[in-house]
């Protein structure tokens, strides 16, 4: 694909965001990524935008938890057990949702935007156990949690990180800055699952996927660092996302319905 000046500053800038976002609060910045690339950026097919976005999202994420695991934020045992059953999700949903007609994907993706955004807007507190480890206890909720989140980041084509660090705080009761940590380890393995997948269909833009990396490991490096020094204010921060969430997810509704309706 050849991209004019335009496409690549917007391709760029998504990729950025995105990124940016992934550092900042632990995954929330993949959701964005599809829409970014479908109204945005121009592409046509959300399936190729599910997985050139899948690709981006997860080597971005294997950025950032490069950063996170120097800083002794990840949990590897617990992360580890909670991705291994999550790939076998990720790739049975990414499967399934290569059958899914592109603007009902698209609805569906809107809608799962709105649960995300609330659950951002949940309030969770720093307060967790620091020495947690795998056990007998833990092991079955985060076999269980990763197959459910694992299948629904593969039909989506998301990271699933606002999926990934409750579900962690909640099986083992790690503290979220450790949850945020570990779930980037899922996150690298749900989007590489999903890529694959994808891309055995040919359904991944290689130069747009090339796009958002560059810049969107730029953009994670930024906002891994700011999420150390504004960990006091993520609160806030995740209500003006959320926000935005909620805008882009309307805006996903809106034109799904519409373009439905005029295929109807």
């Amino acid at each position: 694909m050849t991209f004019s000046g335009a496409e690549l500053a917007l391709g760029s800038l998504s990729g950025s965001l995105v990124g940016f976002t992934l550092g900042l609060v632990g995954g929330g910045g993949s959701v964005l990524a599809v829409p970014l690339m479908v109204y945005l950026v121009g592409v046509a097919n959300p399936h190729v935008a599910i997985g050139t976005s899948a690709v981006a999202v997860a080597i971005n994420a294997a950025a950032n938890l490069a950063n996170h695991a120097r800083s002794g934020n990840v949990k590897w045992p617990c992360a580890l057990v909670f991705a291994a059953t999550g790939v076998v999700g990720a790739f049975a949903g990414s499967t399934l949702g290569k059958m899914v007609d592109g603007q009902k994907l698209l609805l569906l993706f809107a809608l799962v935007m709105i649960v995300i955004g609330l659950l951002m807007l949940r309030k969770r507190g720093g307060e967790g156990h620091l020495d947690v480890k795998l056990s007998r206890d833990n092991l079955w909720p985060l076999l269980a949690f990763g197959f459910g989140t694992g299948t629904l980041s593969g039909f989506f084509g998301i990271g699933g990180g606002f999926l990934i660090v409750p579900a962690l705080m909640f099986a083992t009761g790690m503290p979220i800055l450790l949850a945020i940590g570990s779930s980037l380890v899922s996150v690298t393995a749900f989007g590489l699952t999903t890529a694959t997948n994808y891309a055995l269909s040919g359904l991944v833009d290689w130069a747009l996927a090339a796009i958002f990396l560059v810049a969107g490991i730029a953009g994670g490096l930024a906002g891994a660092r700011l999420a150390a020094r504004l960990s006091g204010t993520r609160g806030t921060l995740n209500k003006v996302f959320a926000t935005m969430v909620f805008a882009v997810a309307a805006y996903m509704i809106y034109r799904s319905l519409l373009a439905m309706s005029g295929a109807g």
